[in-house]
């Protein structure tokens, strides 16, 4: 037996559960006793001062055990209370998530991002990037430990996305901000979502293997606790997803990293962190053939229409990153702490490509009958598709900080000041050709021509100073009021363009109302200095003098607990206007953002969302959330002519007289952001049997109603197409396979674990083929039709978490 300091402890009392047997251990700590064989036996260590053990066993006979028993100190514990934190409460757009959930949350990509969906809505399962507020993926900013984050650039799709950095199983803290975040936080126009890894106590870990994803996680304290590390690994293949895409293949993806933090306490004053992560991501895709019936087609055309494609080709890519930060932190006293920080990033990606596609377009025969049953009898269009591309990209990014903070009672000050040195190496060139027919599109009779071409070397780099003061102001009235001012300044040496963002925040509760409610709001400017994929034109070059986009926001709203079902409730709701100029226009196309890489667009979104967090039933939270939102864009010089012949007729493919006599401009105005959604749904439930509380079901739920698809470069048909509303149910069932009140033998290998669960998932319940985007094909009288890219269909997952 010994102590937390691992000394001897003699006297210490065993005693077998429910039998009227013990002993006590000798000065050394040793102690020896005889217990029952072939049967459960437990023995309880107790010792005056110290919190009492027990251990199981089953021996059988003949058999010896020996174990080390170390006891814990004890401490008196206050009975327990609800403490609710009303400094979160008090921030505006802040969302405090539960890291603990990201395991047991049924969704393909699983982790922290799946969580985040479920407040802010979803187009696609199989991406961790998300959209808020009308934002699109490259207007979030995500820290670990105050150090800045970054993902791939040239992803396409989310078939080729790997691991997010951040380890759901390293995470203690988990703050999302949704719009009025603070001055403190950077350059970026959307949200924000702040981690903090877990400091760890005592030596512990977990592991994971699921056919989606396999993980292991370990963590510890050394030299009396002065040290502490965590240590993640983990591995993703997302080949069982893409198995049943409509585009028949041999899909190979995968997926790996690890990650490590560790904290060294130098001195009672100094501390010093070293966070470092290494990840790999490989996707290879040898396509075979799609067969598109016409449960993909668009209702607005014929049933009996079908596409085949017949593929030669493959796609190898590769997304490779690295990130090491170094800060050191020194508390001068309790009321001042001061950071320095250091870090560098590394992106090297390479992207190629080399598919040709053979496609027939027509009627299907859909008579089961028929010598051509599931064959196309009536032929529209046929041709041949070629996508090549050669892409490499490497980015650096060096970067050197210092943050403090000073706490004066009334007033609680930060600063910041960040210098980053970007280094920036493309090689980009990709091109698609179409033949249609026997006929190279566009048709030229002197030449072959590409239907497009992208090509361009760019290499820069671009120093950035950015930093901020702000001042949290704590009034002594009734209310609690309080006010946030803070100022933010960003200067670059690309386009020398010198930024000051000024934002404000307040929070009171009313003292005179019997309901425990929280008023609060924000208001400020946000700018979003231009990064490479912004400033990079359809056609690969580089504008070098983009301007920041800049966004004006105001929001406010309130956070309400209450009881429901006499259990702890809390609804929090806001509402919001954003107004934006200077924007970079896009289209996405799947993952991929195209910019148009010039500042000439004004945009705005309007909106309010509510949710609610209760206890459906005791001990298991649950949450709902529901927005309504509208995003419009207005581009400058957005104009297109139509051309009349001389019977007043427009111009069209179906039109005899093709000769214009006459023209007419158009100017198109506000249309829908291609991020546009006006309702958005989420619901995290979760529940177990009433008997037995080691078998749990948990539910996922997103909906958002439809979003506005563009012809990728096109003016006119902006806003074209439709893409239909994304509904998504997915369910998982867990039970508890082992934990620490378990019976186990004593050489049992599962003797030092405290629980073990199995869980079952089935993805896409409603087995709902959602869209994600369009293919445009076209006839052989150059009519263009429509054919939705599916995404996946119902799928099933199994994986056993073991913790120790």
């Amino acid at each position: 037996m010994l102590n937390e300091d691992d000394k001897p402890l003699s006297g210490v009392t065993i005693q077998v559960l429910n039998v009227e047997k013990n002993t006590i251990t000798n000065d050394t700590g040793y102690f020896q006793i005889s217990v029952a064989a072939n049967k459960p036996v437990a023995l309880v260590f107790s010792y005056t001062g110290y919190t009492s053990v027990q251990k199981n066993f089953y021996l059988s006979t003949g058999e010896n055990e020996n174990i080390t028993v170390k006891l814990q100190r004890f401490t008196k514990e206050l009975k327990a209370v609800t403490v609710k934190d009303e400094r979160d409460r008090r921030q505006p757009g802040l969302i405090n998530i539960d890291a603990s959930k990201a395991l047991m949350n049924p969704s393909p990509i699983g982790g922290i991002e799946s969580l985040i969906k479920v407040f802010v809505g979803s187009n696609n399962e199989l991406t961790s990037q998300y959209s808020v507020r009308g934002g699109n993926y490259d207007e979030n900013l995500v820290y670990v430990n105050d150090f800045e984050v970054y993902r791939p650039y040239l992803v396409r799709s989310g078939q080729q996305e790997g691991l997010s950095f951040i380890n759901p199983e390293l995470t203690n803290n988990v703050k999302f901000y949704n719009g009025g975040f603070q001055a403190k936080y950077g350059d970026k126009v959307s949200s924000v979502l702040d981690i903090t890894y877990r400091k760890p106590t005592k030596n512990e870990g977990s592991a994971y293997i699921g056919l989606l994803e396999q993980g292991l996680h370990l963590e510890g304290t050394a030299k009396k606790n002065k040290v502490t590390y965590l240590f993640g690994v983990r591995n993703r293949t997302n080949q069982n997803l893409l198995s049943s895409q409509e585009t028949e293949g041999n899909y190979i993806p995968s997926s790996a990293d690890l990650q490590t933090l560790i904290t060294c306490q130098a001195t009672n004053k100094w501390r010093v962190e070293a966070l470092a992560n290494l990840s790999k991501t490989k996707f290879s895709f040898f396509p075979k053939e799609s067969q598109l019936t016409s449960a993909v087609f668009s209702p607005l055309y014929s049933v009996s229409l079908g596409l085949d494609i017949f593929f030669e080709g493959h796609e190898k890519d590769q997304y490779s990153t690295s990130f090491i930060g170094l800060s050191a932190i020194n508390q001068l006293n309790k009321n001042l702490q001061l950071k320095w920080m250091l870090s560098y990033f590394n992106d090297n990606e390479e992207e190629n490509i080399d598919i040709t596609g053979a496609y027939l377009f027509g009627e299907r025969d859909f008579d089961p009958n028929s010598a051509t049953s599931g064959a196309i009898v009536n032929p529209l269009g046929a041709g041949v598709n070629q996508n090549y591309a050669r892409n490499k990209l490497n980015i650096d990014v060096w970067s050197g900080s210092h943050k403090g903070s000073l706490d004066k009672g009334k007033h609680f000050l930060q600063w910041g000041n960040t210098i980053e040195r970007q280094t920036v190496n493309d090689r980009l060139h990709e091109w698609v050709y179409n033949d249609s027919a026997g006929y190279s599109l566009p048709y030229n009779s002197n030449q072959l021509s590409l239907q497009s071409y992208t090509g361009n070397n760019a290499n820069f780099d671009v120093t950035r100073f950015h930093g901020y003061i702000q001042d949290n102001i704590r009034f002594n009235d009734s209310s609690g009021f309080i006010l946030q001012g803070g100022l933010r300044y960003n200067y670059n040496t690309l386009n020398k363009e010198f930024l000051l963002s000024p934002r404000i925040g307040f929070s009171f509760k009313p003292y005179n109302w019997k309901k425990d409610i929280v008023i609060r709001g924000a208001a400020g400017v946000y700018d979003q200095p231009p990064f490479y994929r912004e400033m990079r034109r359809y056609n690969g070059s580089i504008n070098y003098n983009l301007k920041s986009q800049k966004s004006y926001q105001a929001s406010a709203g309130l956070d309400y607990y209450f009881k429901l079902f006499q259990r702890p409730a809390r609804f929090a709701t806001e509402a919001y206007y954003k107004y934006m100029t200077d924007v970079v226009p896009y289209d996405i196309d799947n993952v991929r953002l195209r910019y148009y890489g010039e500042n000439s667009a004004k945009t705005y979104a309007v909106g309010i969302e509510g949710r609610l967090f209760g206890e459906i039933v005791k001990d298991a939270e649950s949450w709902i959330s529901i927005g309504i939102m509208r995003t419009k864009e207005n581009l400058d010089n957005d104009y297109y002519a139509t051309y009349q012949n001389a019977a007043g007729e427009t111009i069209g493919a179906g039109t005899p007289d093709k000769i214009p006599v006459d023209s007419t401009i158009n100017a198109v105005g506000w249309l829908r952001q291609p991020t546009d959604r006006l309702i958005t749904f989420g619901m995290f439930f979760q529940d177990y049997l009433s008997t037995n509380k080691n078998f749990k079901v948990y539910l996922n739920t997103l909906y958002g109603s439809n979003m506005p698809y563009n012809i990728p470069g096109s003016t006119r048909y902006r806003n074209a197409l439709t893409i239909e509303p994304y509904i998504r149910v997915d369910i998982g069932f867990s039970a508890l396979l082992l934990n620490v009140q378990s019976t186990r033998r004593s050489h049992s290998p599962f003797k030092n674990f405290d629980n073990i669960w199995a869980s079952l998932e089935i993805f896409n319940v409603v087995d709902r083929a959602n869209t994600i985007s369009y293919q445009l094909v076209k006839d052989f009288s150059n009519t263009i039709y429509t054919i939705p890219n599916r995404l996946t269909p119902r799928l099933v997952n199994f994986k056993i978490v073991a913790k120790w």
